[in-house]
């Protein structure tokens, strides 16, 4: 199967990657697509789809509140004193509000 190059650059577009047309020329995606055939004859009945290549689960703890009213000390940690009397930390701005 064979793609011409007005096709190659429409699957270009689609995908919204530039290719030059010298590039469109040296392209040999035929063998790609022939690849992509085998792996779509391949048997996969019974097999459940994976979501993850790893089968590791996260620990998973409690949720309980260790350290109550840590709110001062983690505050102190401020460069400055900007909005900490309000009790939040005061960061630049990093959008005009137009």
């Amino acid at each position: 199967m064979a793609f011409s190059k007005q096709q190659l650059q429409k699957f270009a577009d689609l995908i919204k990657i530039e290719i030059p047309d010298e590039k469109l020329a040296e392209m040999n995606i035929d063998s790609v697509i022939e690849w992509l055939d085998k792996l779509q004859q391949i048997d996969t009945t019974g097999i459940e789809p994976m979501l993850n290549p790893c089968e590791h689960k996260l620990p998973v703890r409690q949720d309980i509140v260790t350290s109550p009213n840590i709110r001062d000390l983690v505050l102190a940690n401020t460069p400055d004193n900007a909005g900490t009397s309000r009790g939040y930390f005061a960061v630049p701005k990093v959008m005009d509000g137009e």
